[in-house]
């Protein structure tokens, strides 16, 4: 039950810090940034640089097999203001059982923008889910060179309290290894999630 709780977080919110094992010991790929300057909220920007094309990254994000690649094993995507990305971390379940996690797309860019809402299910603590109607995830995307992407992605919503606080540990380690995963895959483009 752990692990699925831990799962569920993973891809609704992907933009806690991440403290990422860089290739070479001096750089650091992934920065994080929580900023917890305002009385009663914190905003969450992480930012990666992928030696890829955008098009690559953005397909990573939107699309059926993007998803399936990097970050889960059963996705269905209906790629649209207003449209779902639903996703299942058991790889022997399917696409409306109980641990199904659905992401709304709230609104989007080509390329440049795509803002989440996630839909929190009953293995959230009970707090966040009096806080979904707040909790949104906007992922900016940015062509650095035609081989060179730059992400950066902000959770917007998170209240500035002891309760979130105290959540902060357990998604660093989730999105550490999400991250990896998503960099590996577009690095790469082999699937490099282990199910």
């Amino acid at each position: 039950m752990k692990k699925l709780i831990f799962q569920i977080i993973l891809l609704c919110f992907p933009l806690f810090v991440i403290a990422q094992k860089p290739s070479d010991p001096n750089e650091k790929r992934v920065i994080s940034i929580v900023d917890s300057s305002h009385i009663d909220n914190m905003i969450l920007k992480q930012s990666f640089e992928v030696n890829t094309t955008l098009d690559l990254v953005w397909d990573a994000y939107t699309t059926k097999k993007g998803w399936e690649s990097w970050a889960t094993p059963i996705a269905e995507i209906d790629f649209k203001i207003n449209g779902i990305i639903k996703t299942n971390y058991n790889k022997d379940g399917k696409i409306g059982d109980d641990s199904t996690i659905t992401l709304h797309i709230v609104n989007y860019i080509p390329k440049r923008m795509l803002t989440l809402q996630a839909e929190l299910t009953k293995n959230f603590p009970e707090f966040m889910k009096e806080d979904e109607k707040d909790l949104f995830n906007m992922i900016l995307f940015e062509e650095i060179s035609p081989t060179r992407t730059r992400v950066v992605s902000y959770g917007i919503g998170y209240k500035n309290n002891d309760k979130y606080l105290a959540l902060m540990k357990f998604f660093i380690q989730g999105n550490e290894q999400s991250y990896l995963n998503l960099i590996s895959y577009l690095e790469t483009r082999k699937p490099s999630v282990k199910y």
